[in-house]
């Protein structure tokens, strides 16, 4: 299923969700330029488990296992990271694995953050957005100590962007294209449920897939949605305007001329 639109319009521009856009598309852009190492960034500012337990030592050049296809086992030179290692656990969120990887994540934080920064408001969406990727780290963290793979991705953070608005807008409907074979159709799902499939998928497959191997880190996905929702509903007990149909943006009037709703 791939989301095209949602029906929410909002009541401000989400300055934080295009900043976050534009800070990991530069990244990833530094990561692909010719003149630069790309690899040797994801080894300095990605997140590698082994290092940050002390399973590896953090600040030396290590060599590294990396799985490789049909089975063998790749070993890299790997670079020391740039920062110490803990703060991996943050700079990994800005970091992609391949055009295809940043392509999935910014579309999927274009379509449903600019309406939760629209309720949370500027501050609180950086907030709940870091918070979510860290989350996200640490239990990728707990669930894999000794990998020696990097993680990067903003799947993490999204993903707790993702958590928030299943609680925000359960009336929501998410406008998908949805393959059925050669033929696709488009068709309104409603927001609960897409999201809802959609964590439940995160759910099995870090279930069923063998921790520490290469891939995609399902566990931070999982980390990172659980954590926008608990926050959500946190913020929803202590403050009602959360929990409110109404932005909690403060629009200016220069901006209110150009969404009138």
């Amino acid at each position: 299923m791939l989301p095209l639109r949602d029906d929410v319009p909002t009541r401000c521009i989400p300055w934080i969700n295009y900043l976050m856009i534009g800070i990991c598309t530069l990244v990833f852009l530094k990561q692909m330029d010719p003149s630069h190492d790309g690899e040797r960034l994801v080894f300095e500012y990605g997140m590698v488990p082994a290092r940050v337990t002390g399973a590896l030592p953090p600040t030396d050049t290590v060599r590294i296992r990396i799985p490789a296809p049909r089975g063998e086992v790749q070993i890299l030179e790997a670079p020391p990271p740039a920062v110490p290692p803990w703060l991996t656990i943050v700079t990994c969120m800005f970091l992609h694995g391949g055009i295809m990887h940043i392509v999935g994540n910014m579309w999927f934080l274009y379509i449903f953050g600019d309406n939760v920064e629209d309720r949370y408001g500027h501050v609180g969406y950086t907030v709940l957005y870091l918070a979510s990727g860290i989350a996200a780290s640490l239990l990728h963290l707990a669930t894999a100590p000794s990998s020696e793979i990097p993680t990067v991705g903003a799947s993490g953070a999204i993903s707790g962007v993702m958590g928030a608005y299943f609680v925000l807008f359960r009336h929501a409907r998410v406008i998908t294209l949805l393959p059925l074979g050669v033929f696709t159709q488009i068709v309104a799902i409603p927001a609960p449920f897409f999201l809802g499939i959609w964590f439940l998928m995160q759910l099995l497959s870090a279930t069923f897939t063998p921790t520490g191997g290469g891939g995609v880190a399902f566990w931070a996905h999982v980390g990172g949605f659980v954590a926008g929702v608990a926050a959500t509903l946190l913020l929803g007990f202590m403050h009602q305007e959360i929990r409110r149909e109404s932005s909690i943006c403060r629009t200016p009037a220069w901006q209110r001329r150009r969404y009138p709703w």
